[in-house]
């Protein structure tokens, strides 16, 4: 075999890698149909079990206070309800936060405000740390930017009925679905995770995870499973698994929605999935062997393997993009039966369009900003590969870098908070680099291969338009997004006597 044939064949072997997650979103979309039932009642409880809610947070002075408010607010007996605010911010947040938190205990709520000076783990660290003193039996999470409604506790406790049931995880909703086209583009994907995805996944008894927020822990489950460990960057997911492999039940909610703040910048929204990327990608290096030889079913064994290997697939989509031009110019593509390939292709659409659907009324509407999320996810690839390939090398496995929060609602984002204005980095230029390159992709596909040449036209497409978003994040932070802003009315949850 010459080295011609060794090109193609690696050629081949990362479009099928592509093509795995593709082909699972189209099966996913049909079971998402094929399964859906009629909403039956929760479970009861004979009596109101105790509830520790964890706030874990660093450096969210615009959101923490309407965060304390919200729980704050829960209805559930208040001699059954704890609050942990886990704050290692090293701003004004603690001070927001230390005062909001007497503000209610002076009002006969238990909240206390556990402030690390020298934090270590990050957020694992600190809910491991609220842990050893927690008061309650469950431990209800959440992040500085979601909104938990007053009834979540009464809803989700229920289902703890069950005895086998470690953890209950809620939908994520939105807060700021509307305010510019990233967080409407946005949307559509996370709710074809949440309303699809995770659904079909719950339903079918498939490994589940703790998304990090808006999720009650049976104490005893988390003990079990070894704790909170600080060693990945998506101590949720890692969590999740090894409860499951130790023997507990994991269930989701997705009539049960909590509406958390969308990141509204590119350079934030990369911040987050560089994080989410290299963590899943830690947790399949950590896990993927125990659960390959572990006695979970084949199915959950394959769907688990397939979740966490995910965070692969920018690699892939990486290396595409740099070896389809040698392959056009050296005629590698000549006689290849890439067709059946493109069958994946309609996975994404179809899985993301479908949760859309079952969802929203204006449906039609919310679907115009799908091509904006194609563009991103091509976009992105260089960033999320690198997350990837920082995983595989061992490379900062535990630097934490926050996603920064706005409490947008109707507010100027840079004006709001100039502090957290995010500052390019390689990863922009990279994107001009890649653009430039699928252009000459295009471009040579065009005179041999024009059955091919939208791929790279798209890919082109992507790096050109998140690179451009990039320059505007980071050289006119004042100006960016200014003019696509949206007024929201802002939710109120302290008491009307509130300072």
């Amino acid at each position: 075999m010459d080295f011609l044939q060794l090109f193609s064949a690696f050629y081949v072997a990362t479009v099928f890698g592509l093509s795995v997650h593709g082909f699972v979103f189209l099966i996913f979309a049909f079971l998402f149909l094929s399964t859906r039932r009629p909403a039956h009642g929760a479970p009861t409880l004979d009596e109101w079990p105790s509830v520790t809610v964890q706030l874990p947070v660093f450096n969210e002075r615009l959101v923490v206070e309407r965060l304390i408010d919200a729980v704050a607010a829960l209805d559930y007996p208040r001699d059954k309800l704890s609050i942990q605010v886990l704050d290692d911010s090293t701003d004004e947040t603690t001070a927001l936060a230390c005062s909001r938190a007497a503000y209610y205990r002076a009002r006969g709520l238990q909240v206390q405000h556990l402030h690390r000076s020298r934090p270590r783990g990050h957020k694992a660290g600190a809910l491991a740390e609220g842990f050893e003193t927690a008061p309650g039996e469950y431990l209800a999470l959440f992040d500085a930017d979601f909104l938990p409604p007053r009834d979540f506790l009464r809803r989700t406790m229920p289902y703890f009925a069950d005895p086998a049931v470690g953890m209950v995880q809620a939908r994520w909703g939105h807060l700021n679905d509307d305010y510019n086209v990233l967080t409407q583009a946005q949307s559509i994907a996370l709710d074809g995770y949440q309303i699809v995805e995770h659904s079909v996944r719950s339903r079918l008894g498939l490994m589940l995870n703790f998304n990090g927020s808006a999720g009650i822990w049976r104490r005893e489950c988390i003990a079990q499973a070894g704790g909170w460990q600080a060693d990945t960057l998506a101590e949720d997911l890692d969590l999740s698994f090894r409860a499951q492999l130790t023997g507990w039940r994991l269930l989701y909610l997705p009539h049960i929605v909590v509406p958390c703040e969308i990141p509204p910048r590119i350079l934030a929204l990369k911040r987050q999935l560089f994080r989410w990327t290299k963590g899943t990608a830690q947790v399949f290096w950590k896990l993927g062997w125990r659960l390959l030889t572990s006695r979970e079913t084949p199915a959950r064994k394959l769907y688990g393997l397939i979740h966490l290997g995910q965070s692969f697939s920018p690699l892939l989509m990486i290396t595409l993009v740099l070896t389809t031009l040698p392959m056009i110019l050296w005629g590698g593509l000549e006689g290849l039966r890439l067709d059946i390939f493109g069958l994946a292709a309609l996975g994404a659409p179809v899985m993301f369009s479908l949760s859309q659907w079952a969802t929203y009324r204006d449906w039609p509407r919310r679907l115009a900003y799908f091509p904006l999320l194609v563009l991103l996810a091509m976009g992105m690839s260089l960033s999320n590969s690198w997350a990837t390939l920082e995983a595989l090398l061992g490379r900062n496995p535990t630097l934490f870098l926050r996603t920064p929060k706005y409490r947008i609602h109707g507010q100027n984002v840079t004006q709001a908070a100039p502090e957290y204005a995010l500052s390019l980095d390689w990863t922009v230029w990279g994107e001009i680099v890649l653009a430039l390159y699928c252009a000459a992709t295009t471009v040579a596909a065009i005179r041999f291969v024009p059955g091919l040449a939208l791929i790279p036209a798209i890919y082109a497409a992507g790096f050109a338009y998140t690179a451009v978003l990039g320059l505007r994040d980071g050289m006119w932070p004042a100006g960016a997004y200014a003019s696509s802003a949206q007024t929201v009315p802002e939710p109120v949850f302290a008491s009307e006597d509130a300072d």
